[in-house]
């Protein structure tokens, strides 16, 4: 059974987060003092995930953040009032996995744990070649080759690497967040649509149909699922 941990003093709220959790089939352990969550920094092996206020009595979200950074890699969910841009960027530097604004949606904020808890998978060893539909993309020469007509095109190193990601991750849902986090974390981060663009620009290029996407799909409220077709 998976342990996560809920850090939150808005009582209606903990206890909403624990009874739907709990539904999931998640044993949930619940703190309601910042103070009282610093105790827990040595015990966090024993948590799939912690899932953390910004505003909390006597010690900050943010400070506890950087403290459970300090002894543990546990993954790390943000439920804030506070979820304004610089809010959710200073979350991230400091280590978070997610950002949710309060006040969320129950079946968004589910979805967000699951993909965070799931069951942390072996580095994947990325080709050299990947094919995307009618499309070979070579990593170490950042070129993408039609197998249609051999025409060639080159990739940014940003491009790249977010087809390298969406490959080490195929199938599953990535956040917006866990990206961002991900590939801009010693950058300074872009906006929201920024990512947006990107997977559009990947759509223009791989898919038949844009609009239609059959690898790269969005997530609506989360992220996106890239799949490869057999």
């Amino acid at each position: 059974m998976k342990q996560v941990l809920v850090i939150e003093d808005e009582q209606s709220l903990l206890e909403m987060m624990q009874f739907n959790l709990e539904l999931e089939g998640y044993s949930v352990t619940t703190i309601t003092n910042g103070k009282e969550a610093l105790k827990y920094k040595t015990q966090l092996d024993n948590f799939d995930l912690v899932i953390l206020d910004v505003m909390l009595p006597e010690v900050s979200g943010l400070d506890i953040c950087r403290a459970y950074r300090e002894e543990s890699s546990v993954p790390i969910i943000f439920v804030s009032a506070k979820g304004n841009t610089i809010d959710r960027i200073a979350g991230l530097k400091l280590g978070a996995n997610d950002y949710l604004p309060k006040p969320f949606d129950l079946e968004e904020f589910l979805l967000r744990c699951s993909i965070l808890v799931q069951p942390n998978k072996k580095q994947l060893t990325i080709p050299s070649e990947i094919r995307i539909g009618n499309y070979r993309v070579f990593p170490a020469s950042f070129e993408v080759e039609s197998m249609n007509t051999g025409a060639k095109q080159e990739l940014s190193k940003r491009e790249m690497e977010l087809i390298q990601l969406f490959y080490a991750r195929k199938d599953e849902v990535v956040s917006r967040d866990e990206i961002l986090n991900t590939l801009w974390t010693n950058d300074q981060f872009p906006t929201g649509r920024t990512i947006d663009n990107y997977i559009l620009s990947f759509r223009k290029l791989f898919e038949d149909d844009p609009k239609n996407p059959q690898f790269f799909h969005s997530i609506r409220g989360v992220g996106y699922k890239f799949t490869l077709l057999d």
